[in-house]
């Protein structure tokens, strides 16, 4: 069995829904799309 930090360790790239590109991920963030496409003037 893995240990847990090798478990989060090796969890693939959060990709976002709309382009599919990787997302950079924040501590406190549960979204699913970039900053790119969540930009306002979009």
């Amino acid at each position: 069995m893995k240990s847990i930090v090798e478990f989060f360790r090796t969890l693939p790239k959060k990709k976002c829904s709309k382009c599919g590109n990787s997302i950079l991920e924040k501590a406190d963030c549960y979204g699913n799309v970039c900053d790119e496409c969540d930009h306002p003037a979009r």
